[in-house]
């Protein structure tokens, strides 16, 4: 068997999809296991699409993603120009061979033409299809609107009889009737390739073993298919993937934050994790273990494992993942991370090392600590009965009570640490004979105004600080009294 080759080739036209993203990541994961080489290949034929800066973003989200290329424009490699828009002559070159070969032949039809075709077809309610007004065209007449400079395009020519069929490595076998098929244009008349034409003329120049896309294409193949076989070429090994969906059926969305990479980089998970889970969307390596090394994931990984079925992207399930890759990593190793939302939600001096401490085992992802540390430099409104904890068996009455006897004892404290806080406010609970709870709780109330915070009262004090802790507890008191 030949050298294993596969190909990413990406069109720039904005955003890294999830769905694009995983498909680089299944064609690098089959090169590595079988020990092949990995391509990269940018696909912007399609002019009109094109987003500057899109390829820096292609480029920069495989560095990041561990995803690395053996050949492609930025690293180079024996089979380039690795960006189509530079292998425009190659193109015209095995078009024309085409035409040669009696694969395609040359079309003259004008815009006007084909818009009519086009509204009749439609009329009709038929499939518009091109009519193959141009395929008896004798050599003579195509030379002569050639050498009179009338636009052209170069369309394939398939029969429209019979059946055309391939194996693909997750659905099996598919056969289409030829009569389904249109006949598509290969090169424009600017002189650029159609993505179909490109692809077929890449893949076999580039030696590409293994074609890797998402199942959209299946329909498409046939004529690709048809293609090597005018050409006299191998036909590569295509494995094709079922969409990812969210759960209640709908695509992944740009406009809802859910569609690109970087949309979950910015919700605050780690690339490790948006690639662990990705990975997992639609392959199966068998077994109960969910979490993967990119090394794991090249080991374990086969086609076997791909599923024909749409994959259900659950946020739930990725958080979850997120969270345990959190609690990997040593508090140092959080705390850099988590910097920049510390920043962003706290302008008062706080110790973060401590903030990223109690952090670190309660969150999923970096973007929910905002949210959990939004009491720090402004107590919230907060209603009375978050003083009613019925496990703590607390309510307004009893919790004015804790207040009034913890402030005097933490007013006490001169040198305002953690430890001697607890050694307080633990003196007091045993001076009164009560369960921790009854003065805890309303401590952490008073001093966060929430419900759910990322530590406890004496965590929450040490965070604050005296002065502040101080003036929270008298405003809560004040709060109950007037109640």
């Amino acid at each position: 068997m030949s050298k294993v080759r596969t190909r990413f080739a990406p069109s720039p036209t904005g955003y890294m999809h999830i769905g694009n993203l995983r498909t680089a990541l299944y064609a690098y994961l089959l090169t590595k296991h079988m020990g092949g080489d990995y391509i990269l290949r940018i696909e912007d034929t399609d002019q009109e699409r094109y987003v500057d800066g899109a390829v820096d973003l292609i480029y920069r989200t495989l560095k990041e993603t561990g995803i690395k290329h053996d050949e492609g424009p930025d690293v180079g490699g024996d089979y380039g120009p690795y960006i189509q828009s530079e292998r425009r002559n190659i193109y015209k070159e095995y078009a024309e061979k085409l035409v040669e070969l009696g694969g395609a032949y040359y079309c003259f039809c004008d815009k006007e033409r084909l818009d009519k075709l086009k509204e009749a077809q439609l009329a009709h309610k038929m499939t518009p299809k091109y009519d193959g007004c141009c395929r008896g065209l004798s050599k003579e007449e195509i030379e002569e609107k050639l050498k009179a400079g009338v636009p052209y395009v170069i369309r394939q020519k398939i029969d429209p009889h019979g059946t055309t069929s391939f194996e693909d490595a997750v659905f099996g076998k598919i056969t289409v009737e030829n009569s389904t098929l249109d006949d598509n244009v290969l090169l424009k008349s600017d002189g650029l390739p159609t993505y179909n034409f490109a692809n077929v003329v890449d893949d076999h120049l580039m030696h590409i073993t293994h074609v890797i896309r998402g199942n959209e294409y299946l329909s498409s193949t046939p004529k690709y298919n048809l293609l090597y076989q005018a050409f006299g070429w191998e036909i590569p090994t295509y494995i094709h993937v079922s969409p990812i969906i969210k759960e209640n059926g709908k695509k992944l969305s740009k406009r809802e934050g859910d569609a690109s990479y970087e949309d979950f980089i910015n919700k605050g998970y780690l690339k490790d994790a948006i690639i662990n889970y990705i990975a997992l969307l639609g392959w199966s390596p068998g077994g109960d273990k969910e979490i993967f090394t990119m090394d794991e994931l090249i080991e374990n990984f086969s086609i076997d494992g791909i599923s024909k079925s749409p994959a259900v992207f659950d946020e739930k399930k990725l958080s979850w993942l997120n969270g345990e890759y959190i609690r990997k990593m040593t508090v140092e190793e959080f705390l850099e991370k988590a910097n920049p939302y510390f920043e962003k939600a706290v302008k008062k001096d706080v110790d973060k090392t401590e903030l990223a401490r109690l952090l670190h085992d309660r969150c999923e992802k970096f973007s929910d600590i905002p949210e959990q540390i939004d009491f720090i430099d402004a107590l919230p409104e907060y209603d009375i009965s978050l003083y009613t904890h019925k496990k703590m068996k607390t309510n307004p009455e009893n919790s004015l009570e804790s207040l009034k006897n913890s402030l005097p004892v933490l007013e006490e404290i001169s040198d305002w640490t953690e430890e001697n806080i607890h050694n307080a406010l633990f003196a007091l609970i045993e001076k009164l004979g009560v369960k921790n709870g009854i003065i805890l709780w309303p401590l952490r109330v008073a001093l966060s105004g929430k419900a759910f915070t990322p530590g406890g009262a004496i965590e929450l004090g040490y965070i604050l600080g005296k002065d502040e802790s101080v003036a929270r507890i008298k405003k809560g008191i004040e709060k109950l009294a007037n109640a």
